[in-house]
Parts: structure tokens; sequence; C-alpha cells
């Protein structure tokens, strides 16, 4: 099971080459949470953060979440 966001995020994985797989799932959730600033486990919050920083500038936010799952 995907978090809520992942789904929404299937093609930004792609772009950056990282593949969502049952065993490191929780670990990219964790960083992703940690990068935005919000509490691990937070999906909605986590999701809104996400959005909201895309917006301000994709192509940074792409950059830094290869920069954090590499």
């Amino acid at each position: 099971m995907l978090t809520c966001y992942f789904r929404h995020l299937k093609l930004i994985f792609e772009q950056i080459g990282i593949e969502v797989t049952a065993a490191n799932r929780k670990e990219i959730d964790r960083k992703i949470h940690e990068m935005v600033g919000v509490p691990y486990s937070n999906c909605p919050a986590a999701w809104k953060a996400i959005k909201s920083r895309m917006a301000e500038d994709e192509e940074k936010f792409l950059a830094d979440l290869d920069r954090v799952l590499a």
C-alpha cells in the first residue's frame, strides 16, 4: 500500500529514477516528511507541503528530492 500522496508523485519518482517498492516505501516516506518539515505519518500535511513546494519551484523540489533520496 502506498502512502496517500505517493500516487501523485509516480511520474516525479520516475523522472529522478526512484523505484518505490514495499522494501523502501517507509524510508522514502520518512525522508520526504523530513524534507518538507512535517512530522512523520501526517500524510495530508505532507502532501500539502509537497504541493506548495512544487508550485513555488518544481525544479528545485525535484533536485532536493533527488538529493534526499539518493
